[in-house]
């Protein structure tokens, strides 16, 4: 944070930096059920953004 004045990067605030600072909020408790359901939402999330990735590689290979 610059200056270290609560303002954020170009003034816009606290939390809307990339977290490089000491200014982010603490990591709350998550369950290890919880954890693991978010875990497996975010696989399946990255499954279908790499599925996505492989038919548009296949679709430009066929064009050639």
């Amino acid at each position: 944070m610059p200056r270290f004045d609560g303002t954020g990067p170009m003034g816009a605030g606290p939390m809307t930096g990339r977290g490089f600072g000491c200014c982010c909020g603490r990591r709350r408790f998550i369950s290890p059920k919880n954890e693991l359901t978010a875990l497996e939402e975010e696989q399946k999330i990255l499954e279908e953004e790499l599925n996505a990735i492989r038919e548009e590689i296949k679709a430009l290979k066929d064009e050639k």
